[in-house]
């Protein structure tokens, strides 16, 4: 759990049920079990449902979660996984690379609770997983419900979130006038 000096913003509550998509690399299985029992756990109390899609790392998580943007009906998701350290550089490309991602794609109004560890071993790991401890699972679940809280809050059938609609226009070539 979060120190005496974190504030933890209440539960969100919803008018209509929220179904979240869990997107987890279980790497690590057991470090991903337990960030995904924090997750459901915490998209329960909130009165939503999950489903869950598996990916065989870290950086795949953001293009998974693009691709269910685009082809399903989610309300939100939720990145799981771990990364530890090693003796290349190529933990900081997948730290990097798979954070710049995920923000790139909250940017364009996607609701993600980003919940991908980046660690130097596996019982900094092991803690932050843990439901019972600092259950970095459980705060990513609620990351994304807060997110889309607010989308529901702010949103407007009439108005674009993020990047979305300005591409889309400028692709199909809408909006352009002639002289």
């Amino acid at each position: 759990m979060a120190g005496a000096s974190h504030y933890i913003l209440p539960r969100p509550e919803f008018d209509k049920p929220v179904k979240l998509l869990i997107v987890v690399s279980p790497y690590y299985k057991d470090i991903a079990d337990n960030l995904i029992a924090g997750a459901t756990a915490e998209i329960e109390a909130a009165g939503g449902t999950w489903e869950i899609a598996e990916v065989p790392g870290a950086l795949e998580i953001p293009t998974a979660i693009g691709m269910a943007e685009r082809m399903s009906n989610f309300d939100g998701y939720v990145a799981l996984g771990c990364v530890i350290r090693g003796e290349t550089t190529h933990y900081e490309t997948v730290c990097n690379d798979s954070s710049r991602a995920i923000q790139l794609l909250g940017l364009q109004g996607l609701a993600i609770g980003n919940g991908i560890l980046t660690v130097e071993n596996r019982t900094q790991a092991e803690v932050r997983a843990d439901p019972a401890d600092q259950n970095k699972g459980g705060g990513a679940a609620a990351a994304a419900l807060h997110l889309i809280a607010l989308g529901r809050k702010w949103g407007r059938a009439d108005k674009g979130v993020g990047f979305t609609g300005d591409i889309l226009l400028a692709r199909s070539g809408e909006g352009k006038t002639t002289a």
